[in-house]
């Protein structure tokens, strides 16, 4: 199982790009993201980390498992 941790909003938004999601807009302290698969937006606060509850909710959305998640940001 797959340890995750909190990250700055920054590399949680390079992998959402790597994603394929696009930043459609932003709600005072919130970006939100689209991608045309999702029945709903990922909702990220711009917080110095995210915490994991955060992340976990929105790979949750994204359909990514944590392991995945983990893969892709070996990657970028």
């Amino acid at each position: 199982m797959a340890h995750l941790t909190p990250i700055s909003w920054k590399k949680f938004e390079k992998f959402l790009f790597f994603t394929g999601c696009k930043l459609t807009r932003t709600k005072g302290d919130h970006r939100i993201y689209w991608r045309d698969d999702l029945q709903r937006p990922v909702v990220v606060p711009i917080e110095k980390d995210l915490p994991v509850f955060i992340i976990r909710n929105n790979l949750r959305v994204l359909r990514i498992s944590p392991d995945e998640y983990l893969e892709i940001l070996k990657r970028i």
